[in-house]
């Protein structure tokens, strides 16, 4: 696939799957074998744990929404700077609904094989995510 193939790719992924949540898509998106490398070591293996992962993000923040402020492809990888918003409405990970809204920075980077998403590593604020909440105190 060409540079610009693959940013199309992931803006589908971005557009599609998770502003509008047609996990369906997921499918079609993704290698069988696709990999997450995410925060504190945090691994999903396959389709099937991404669209379970995502379920329980949308749960917690029906609402939520990510912009796509820049992405850059070189070869097969292909870099997403995002912004996500929300508002935090159930359960996550173990912290109870707060109604308070989130603005979270996300950087990921994609690597794409054969047209389809092959592993991701990506950075989540999560410590901005769990201030916002009220979560953690800041000094």
């Amino acid at each position: 696939m060409t540079e610009e193939e693959n940013k199309i790719l992931l803006n589908h992924f971005w557009e599609r799957v998770f502003n509008q949540r047609e996990l369906d898509l997921i499918d079609k998106l993704f290698t069988s074998d696709w990999v997450y490398h995410g925060a504190a070591g945090q691994e999903l293996n396959g389709p099937e744990e991404l669209k379970e992962f995502l379920t329980v993000f949308f749960n917690a923040f029906p609402d939520i929404h990510v912009t796509v402020e820049d992405m850059i492809v070189e070869g097969d990888k292909v870099v997403t700077r995002a912004v996500a918003q929300g508002t935090h409405k159930a359960n996550l990970m173990g912290i109870a609904p707060t109604e308070k809204q989130i603005n979270c920075s996300v950087i990921c980077i994609s690597r794409v094989q054969d047209g389809k998403i092959t592993e991701d590593w990506e950075i989540i604020d999560l410590f901005g995510m769990l201030q916002q909440l009220g979560v953690i105190q800041v000094f």
